[in-house]
């Protein structure tokens, strides 16, 4: 990989340093999901920055287990400096989502950045996975973000705008494909959608990036799922987010190549120490690497 920038650190803050503060006073953001995790964290990035914020996901009451709602995280937004639009949205109902975009784009004129972040998870073999479960990951991981990107496409074209997706880099090692083949099904689904947006697009003046973590991430959902033991051995959210913001916010970075893993992209702005970003900084070297990162069972 040749990286196009190169920085001196002083805090993982400082891989992303390299932007003019009022760059992104004015633009829109379009998240589908953010109300908790990943998202979250990028939207509190962003606005931080000033931008102003889309919140399209489902949860507008709080969940018996999971913090956060499109409400508390709007709040946040404000809070941070940016403005927040938070729309109920079911990203799988196409007349729901198309009608949100409509809406982001009256909200202030213009739509400078999709962000797709909703998903769904699942990590089952073929023959322990419902049909629903499979219709889910689907409708979520790569229906939800074809239609986002085609009702958004003549906003971006309008703004010279930018579309970030999280999806994982193809890796066919067989370990990962007969893991949980129907969930690595949709989200690899996902990442060729956007192979093929590039081609698809080239002549439009929209840059397009995947951004996937390299590693376990501390999140509500993995804590849930895998307890003290797992957060202990993940980076906090804060590695994706300031990667997403990197890469949105540097047009000859995102310009260099199209997927991107978030320890790819601070490097490449000059954070060489990643230890910050672990959520324990005496496990910052055992920290547990992601799905489709490597050989399968290498990590």
């Amino acid at each position: 990989m040749t990286h196009s920038f190169v920085e001196t650190p002083t805090s993982p803050q400082s891989a992303t340093a390299a932007h003019s503060p009022m760059a992104w006073k004015d633009k829109v953001i379009f998240m589908t999901g953010g109300s908790r995790g990943i998202g979250r964290a990028i939207a509190l990035r962003l606005a931080a920055e000033g931008a102003s914020i889309v919140i399209a996901a489902k949860t507008a009451e709080p969940h018996a287990r999971l913090s956060g709602t499109i409400h508390s995280v709007a709040e946040e937004i404000r809070a941070a400096g940016g403005d927040a639009l938070p729309l109920q949205v079911d990203v799988r109902d196409e007349s729901a989502l198309v009608a949100a975009i409509a809406q982001a784009a009256a909200w202030k004129g213009r739509i400078d950045v999709l962000i797709n972040n909703a998903g769904a998870l699942s990590l089952t073999p073929i023959a322990h996975t419902p049909t629903s479960r499979f219709d889910l990951m689907h409708a979520l991981n790569v229906r939800a973000p074809f239609i986002a990107i085609r009702e958004c496409l003549p906003h971006l074209t309008a703004s010279q705008g930018h579309i970030l997706s999280m999806c994982p880099p193809l890796n066919l090692d067989p370990g990962w494909l007969g893991a949980f083949m129907p969930y690595t099904l949709s989200k690899y689904g996902m990442t060729l959608l956007h192979m093929g947006l590039v081609e698809e697009i080239r002549h439009l003046p929209i840059r397009i990036n995947t951004l996937w973590p390299a590693t376990l991430i501390a999140t509500a959902a993995v804590e849930m799922t895998g307890g003290e033991a797992a957060m202990d051995s993940a980076r906090k959210p804060e590695s994706m987010s300031d990667a997403a913001f990197a890469l949105l916010d540097r047009p000859a970075l995102s310009a260099s190549q199209v997927h991107w893993l978030d320890e790819d992209v601070l490097l490449a702005t000059g954070c060489t120490d990643l230890s910050a970003y672990a959520v324990n900084p005496e496990r910052a070297d055992k920290i547990q690497r992601d799905f489709y990162i490597g050989r399968f069972g290498a990590n």
